[in-house]
């Protein structure tokens, strides 16, 4: 019988749109990676999502997000996130979390509970929680390198954390992962050489050092080659 997954169904088969069905996935952040992922993740089975969060959509956004629209402008990225992921399946099951994860609160997730943790943030401090609570509980991540001032969609890899090499974010996170015991994590990542961007039309948030220069594919691509390494772990 047809349905919205039998064409996924064709090439997966039906034990692994039953696993994919019932495998409950917390994504970290909504932006230009994170939305992407969602995206293809509930387009592929997935039911179960937390997705994690504290920002609102800017006009900034409409470049590559793609929650962003300029009707949902000021709204929150959880809320027009779990509206566009329920307008694709009204059955998935989608626990909202309205605020950024920190060392600060991070007690206040269960990570045990998850089958897979997508690390889609931007901050350094975040992401090394995120991946030091999903290794205590042992539970696959997949980290997002940077994606910001790139050009080229067909630079990115998935690979192990200790084989990146060019990103500066990567260099970063391999150091102090390191300093807290930890080697390896799967990421994706770019070896293009960042751009230097022109400047911004636009105030600098606080705690940002400078705006990175973004496109809609880049991120995009990232985000969705992440979505397959989290369907191809999930169903072997």
């Amino acid at each position: 019988m047809e349905n919205q997954f039998s064409r996924t169904e064709m090439l997966l088969g039906s034990e692994a749109i039953a696993k994919l069905s019932k495998a409950r996935v917390a994504v970290f952040g909504l932006g230009g990676v994170g939305g992407y992922v969602c995206e293809a993740l509930v387009r592929s089975g997935v039911k179960c999502f937390d997705i994690i969060d504290a920002d609102v959509l800017s006009v900034t956004n409409l470049n590559r997000q793609i929650i962003a629209t300029v009707e949902c402008v000021g709204q929150k990225k959880t809320e027009a996130m779990e509206k566009r992921m329920l307008s694709i399946n009204p059955q998935a099951d989608i626990r909202v979390h309205d605020c950024f994860f920190l060392p600060e609160n991070s007690s206040e997730f269960d990570f045990k509970e998850y089958d897979y943790v997508v690390d889609a943030v931007d901050t350094v401090t975040a992401k090394l929680e995120i991946i030091r609570c999903a290794k205590e509980a042992e539970v696959p991540v997949i980290s997002s390198m940077g994606t910001g001032n790139k050009l080229n969609p067909q630079g990115f890899k998935a690979t192990d954390i200790s084989k990146t090499k060019v990103c500066p974010l990567a260099k970063v996170m391999r150091r102090e992962l390191k300093k807290r015991g930890i080697e390896h994590v799967k990421c994706v990542y770019s070896e293009e050489e960042p751009i230097t961007p022109g400047v911004a039309n636009e105030e600098i948030p606080e705690g940002r050092r400078a705006i990175p220069g973004s496109i809609a594919f880049v991120p995009a691509s990232a985000g969705l080659l992440i979505a397959a390494e989290v369907i191809k772990d999930l169903i072997s």
